[in-house]
């Protein structure tokens, strides 16, 4: 079985693009995500995306089978909004465990399926941990700043919970992924440490936080060189941004990025930013020629989409990716 590690020395690696997208195309129904499992849940249910995996395993399925055969060589489990924390909005929080472990499994399969297919193409999955609705290091009241809608040791507990049943269900890695608010990165980075010191395991890690406007900052203020040292401890495989801007925005952030880390680092924007009805225009084709800017320069070691992309710009990716060869480390002066 060949590892991860080993393909990034090789070539620039694809991740998949938006599962929240794909699964709009379906266009579920209340009915839907209840299934006969939930038929009488006192709670509504419609947009709890990561309970598809138990009510619509086949559609996740399918998603992550488009995504592979459009050249990705990662996908992400269904599972961004799945700790006990997101979860609650739905009375959901008691099936975290059950959401994580199935989404892995399902990933894991049509992984495994694509790699007998092709051995010399190895497909993976990594585990992704969202950011959750909470944010440690800001009020949510500008009336009392001293207010905190969650501390640490709420996250961290959510986020163990979230990581044991990812490793459970199989995934390759485990990615740590739109972050807004470092500290909740760090609560999820702390527990995946605790995971893996408890079972004895070496599992690589993926961070990919999230510049969200022109500022170049994070939501909880952080610049991306104040991102990178806050995470910098934990021996990572990869970091780098994904989400709230296309790739052109994305870019001088990736330049400084890059320039100054030696891990690994990954993008995945947007297809551009959203029109005034939040839906994205971007094309494959227009992405593609953003991406190739980046792929010129050296930026990369792996590549996808987040928000409006869909396996037409994921193939347009692929396409141009094979072409160039993966970053560079740079050597830092320490």
């Amino acid at each position: 079985m060949k590892n991860i590690q080993e393909e990034l020395q090789k070539r620039i690696l694809v991740l998949d693009g938006a599962m929240g997208t794909m699964l709009q195309r379906y266009n579920f129904s209340e009915e839907d995500f209840r299934g006969s499992r939930f038929k009488n849940y006192p709670s509504s249910l419609k947009g709890n995306n990561d309970l598809l995996s138990i009510t619509q395993p086949e559609a996740i399925a399918d998603v992550h089978r488009q995504y592979f055969n459009a050249g990705a060589d990662i996908v992400e489990t269904n599972t961004f909004s799945g700790t006990t924390i997101a979860m609650a909005d739905y009375d959901m929080a008691d099936l975290v465990y059950e959401l994580n472990f199935e989404s892995a499994k399902i990933a894991k399969q049509v992984a495994d399926e694509f790699t007998k297919a092709n051995p010399d193409q190895p497909r993976f999955v990594a585990g992704s941990i969202g950011p959750t609705n909470k944010t440690a290091s800001m009020s949510p009241d500008v009336n009392r700043p001293e207010f905190r809608a969650i501390t640490f040791e709420e996250l961290r507990v959510a986020y163990k919970q979230q990581v044991e049943a990812l490793v459970d269900g199989g995934v390759d890695v485990l990615l740590v992924e739109t972050i807004f608010d470092t500290l909740n990165a760090k609560a999820a980075l702390f527990a995946i440490e605790e995971v893996k010191e408890a079972r004895q395991i070496d599992i690589p890690i993926m961070v990919s936080g999230t510049i969200t406007d022109a500022s170049g900052r994070t939501l909880s203020g952080q610049t991306v060189e104040a991102f990178l040292t806050s995470i910098s401890h934990i021996p990572l495989l990869s970091v780098g941004f994904n989400c709230a801007l296309g790739a052109e925005q994305l870019k001088p952030y990736l330049q400084r990025l890059s320039q100054q880390t030696e891990f690994l680092t990954s993008a995945h924007p947007n297809a551009g930013l959203p029109n005034a009805f939040g839906e994205y225009d971007q094309s494959p084709k227009q992405m593609q020629q953003l991406i190739e800017d980046y792929l010129k320069d050296g930026l990369i070691n792996i590549i996808g989409g987040c928000c409006g992309t869909n396996p037409d710009h994921i193939k347009a990716i692929a396409d141009i990716a094979k072409n160039y060869q993966p970053r560079l480390i740079p050597q830092i002066a320490k």
